[in-house]
């Protein structure tokens, strides 16, 4: 969310930020939004000029009556009256002024960083690096679910029966080694200096509306019914919201965090649930890393925070590249935002397996979160990304490590989560 006073005095920048977005429906709100600011500002300057005169001819009646002139005393308490009625109007439009403008304010998104390409959606998205040399076997490499029933690791009819579509059992070496991933990413990141967090699962709206923008609300979060709580669809929303209504000391910067949990997600949308896989699915589990810190740092921290997803999969000898988001595919409340990939010698193509974003102070002006500095208080800068979010992940980890024999080696950090072994053979 942006600042209103920053909206006001450069409505034009603002404008075209949304043409950037290619949100040309938003642009009225600009000027609406304006107005509706200049009207609350009218309202808000009356009402404080009233309670100052209020004040004032309160003590004028003390004086009145004291001097025993009770006549000129009840005149000037009708002035009150006529004033208090005049004032409780007044309140009653601010209230409902302040109410609009948030709401318009909430969907007019955030200013993004002059580096982001522009581009309508995720197909203009621009590649900036590739880490590792992507390889083709010699040998055919199956559809992941396939690998994994080599393996009887994986059961989806029986999952579709309890559940639906979207959900999965994992068992076996299989389940084994998607839990291994994640406790070697919770090392990965502890080992960074991160601080491990299990977060609540659940959040209030409040939150919700707080860390995402209405459209990725809708299209991703589980209501539970009859509760003013969500499913989370990643730990980053708990993990931000944790510091809602805080003023967080200058010296303690930057929170650096990273947590477990398991993700929730609709899936609603173009690309929809897979009737036999576990790329796209309702479930999963996730390792997230979360930074508040003082707006100077946030671009460096940025830098960090993909950098570690990076390491994390060349630590397992999986390619990766990076691929900055376009003006178009960044939600709302994103300054800057890139994807890490993972190659896929099936398809001959990367994937995504993770996301960095650098929210500015989006998520920090809703949720109230500040900073007290030496010269004051100010807005934080919150950023997050994926560490790894497995059974996706477990696309990337099979395929890289796929032998002709059907066999899949298990790299040297993660064999001590795996009771030693080197490889998982096929059952």
């Amino acid at each position: 969310m942006l600042d209103i006073k920053f909206v006001r005095n450069n409505p034009e920048a603002v404008k075209e930020n949304i043409r950037k977005k290619f949100q040309d429906e938003k642009i009225e709100l600009v000027d609406k939004v304006i107005e509706l600011d200049r009207e609350y500002r009218e309202a808000k300057g009356r009402g404080d000029e009233l309670r100052a005169l209020r004040n004032s001819v309160s003590k004028e009646i003390g004086a009145l009556m004291a001097k025993g002139q009770r006549e000129e005393a009840e005149k000037t308490k009708q002035k009150v009256k006529d004033m208090a009625q005049e004032l409780a109007d007044l309140e009653v439009k601010e209230t409902e002024l302040e109410g609009e403008i948030r709401k318009i304010m909430l969907v007019i998104p955030n200013i993004i960083d002059e580096s982001v390409p522009i581009g309508r959606d995720d197909s203009e998205n621009v590649e900036i690096e590739r880490f590792g040399e992507p390889a083709v076997p010699d040998f055919e490499v199956p559809y992941h679910v396939d690998i994994m029933e080599s393996f009887d690791g994986i059961d989806l009819d029986s999952a579709r029966k309890t559940s639906g579509n979207g959900f999965y059992y994992l068992k076996g070496d299989i389940a084994r080694l998607h839990s291994a991933i994640l406790s070697y990413a919770r090392d990965f990141m502890i080992d960074r200096g991160f601080t491990y967090y299990v977060p609540p699962f659940m959040i209030r709206s409040e939150v919700v509306t707080g860390v995402m923008s209405f459209a990725e609300m809708e299209n991703m979060m589980y209501k539970i019914e009859g509760e003013d709580l969500y499913l989370i669809g990643t730990s980053e929303h708990s993990m931000i919201g944790k510091f809602i209504d805080s003023f967080i000391p200058e010296a303690e910067l930057p929170k650096t965090l990273t947590s477990y949990s398991p993700c929730f997600r609709k899936e609603v949308g173009a690309h929809g649930i897979e009737e036999r896989g576990v790329y796209r699915i309702h479930q999963f589990e996730k390792q997230e890393m979360i930074v508040v810190c003082k707006p100077e740092d946030s671009k460096a921290w940025y830098d960090r925070l993909w950098q570690n997803t990076v390491d994390f999969f060349r630590s397992m000898d999986i390619p990766v590249r990076t691929l900055e988001c376009c003006s178009g595919d960044l939600a709302d409340l994103k300054v800057k935002s890139c994807d890490v990939e993972a190659w896929s010698p099936r398809q001959k193509k990367y994937f995504e397996v993770g996301s960095c974003s650098n929210l500015g102070d989006a998520q920090a002006r809703r949720l109230g979160i500040r900073v007290k500095g030496k010269d004051g208080n100010y807005f934080a800068h919150t950023l997050n990304n994926t560490v790894v979010a497995p059974p996706r992940m477990l696309i990337a980890f099979l395929e890289n490590n796929l032998n002709a024999d059907g066999s899949v080696n298990i790299p040297e950090p993660l064999r001590m989560y795996m009771g030693g072994k080197a490889k998982i053979e096929k059952k």
